[in-house]
């Protein structure tokens, strides 16, 4: 049951991996908007969500 479980979470964590990458790029939109716009506030926030997206992405693809 143990071995069912984790195939189970690979897969759901398989499955995420396109999902994370179209919030990478989307966040990068943002970044970009937000250097254009000169906006310290939303540049610190999206280098944090691309941090944390970028774990995510690593933590999947390591599995």
């Amino acid at each position: 049951m143990k071995f069912v479980m984790e195939a189970l979470r690979r897969k759901e964590a398989q499955e995420r991996l396109p999902v994370i990458r179209m919030e990478i790029d989307y966040e990068l939109v943002t970044l970009h908007d937000a250097m254009q716009a000169n906006d310290k506030i939303e540049i610190i926030k999206s280098k944090e969500r691309l941090k944390q997206l970028r774990e995510q992405l690593l933590e999947i693809e390591n599995e």
